[in-house]
């Protein structure tokens, strides 16, 4: 039995870091690629609601010419909130291929949002116009933000910010990290707020459709990260009938993003784009969507550059592992 083997802990504070949202873009457009050209398999998702009213998943896969190996164990605890704590809890390990012997575990919650945010510009990179000067957020946690601000770096041209509460209350804590760099509005009337967007972000529960599809007007692009789970929806029947629909996997996207909704609509995947293998046109009119799943490759190639950084720098704790 070997003795001498460590499994290094990474911590919150840690990850976030280590974190640097140019080196996170390189490695999520990274899984991208590789998920493209079927270097980098994705395994089956687990997603399965609790009887303590949380869904608990499980994403994980390889890229066995990199011996990268390891999963995400995430999910969603609504009541979180009455306890003062984050309801999206995840948890990454990474292990040796070659002998299965764990190598680090990391908390999954701040890769989840960077990797997501990074998967976000690059879909509005690919399909939004590059004259988009509206905005319009659904929602106002951790991930809307990440998002708005994936969306002011890829977008300069972005001017006007205006989000979509819960309640249609104005968010104070939200308006003011982006205080004196965008324009920012609570809106009220969410059909009139999408109706007057070049683009449109939905990062919410997924709870049910959060406008009428009548209010999407040509040209517009959606970048929707909601649907990630069966029975989760945020865009009304027939806007995936008008949009030329873009997502991160195909199978996936159809069990439990948008797609899961209309699975016959046609659809290519974001990899494909990034490495050329499709092409797609964007005309000024089209109506374009990114459906965000979330891939395995991603929290994995993240994951990776984090265990690197720490390992490099010190940083973690590390601790007897004997096997």
């Amino acid at each position: 039995m070997r003795s001498d083997a460590r499994l290094l802990l990474v911590d919150k504070n840690a990850v976030e870091r280590l974190l640097v949202p140019e080196d996170v873009l390189g490695a999520v457009r990274e899984a991208f690629e590789l998920h493209a050209q079927r270097q980098g398999r994705v395994f089956p998702v687990v997603r399965e609601a609790l009887d303590t009213g949380g869904i608990f998943g499980i994403k994980s896969g390889d890229v066995q010419s990199q011996g990268l190996l390891g999963f995400k164990a995430a999910g969603f605890w609504p009541a979180n909130r009455t306890l003062g704590a984050e309801p999206h809890q995840a948890t990454v390990m990474l292990f040796d291929p070659a002998t299965g012997r764990p190598l680090c575990v990391i908390d999954g919650n701040a890769i989840t949002t960077a990797r997501t945010a990074a998967a976000g510009t690059l879909g509005l990179s690919q399909l939004a116009r590059r004259d988009s000067e509206v905005v319009t957020v659904f929602g106002t946690g951790v991930q809307a933000r990440a998002q708005l601000e994936a969306a002011l770096r890829a977008l300069p041209s972005l001017k006007n910010v205006q989000y979509v509460s819960v309640d249609r209350a104005p968010r104070p804590d939200f308006e003011a990290a982006f205080h004196g760099r965008r324009q920012v509005t609570c809106a009220r009337d969410a059909n009139a707020a999408v109706a007057a967007s070049d683009v449109v972000i939905t990062a919410t529960p997924g709870a049910g459709p959060l406008f009428d599809a009548s209010a999407l007007q040509p040209g517009t692009h959606l970048n929707c990260v909601g649907a990630d789970t069966r029975g989760k929806r945020e865009l009304p029947t027939g806007v995936l009938d008008r949009a030329r629909v873009v997502t991160d996997d195909l199978t996936q996207a159809r069990q439990l993003g948008e797609l899961q909704w209309s699975p016959q609509t046609p659809a290519i995947e974001l990899g494909d784009l990034l490495t050329g293998r499709t092409e797609l046109q964007r005309e000024p009119a089209d109506l374009t969507l990114f459906d965000l799943t979330g891939l395995a490759l991603q929290d994995l190639t993240v994951a990776r550059l984090i265990h690197r950084r720490a390992m490099d720098h010190g940083i973690g704790t590390s601790v007897p592992w004997p096997w």
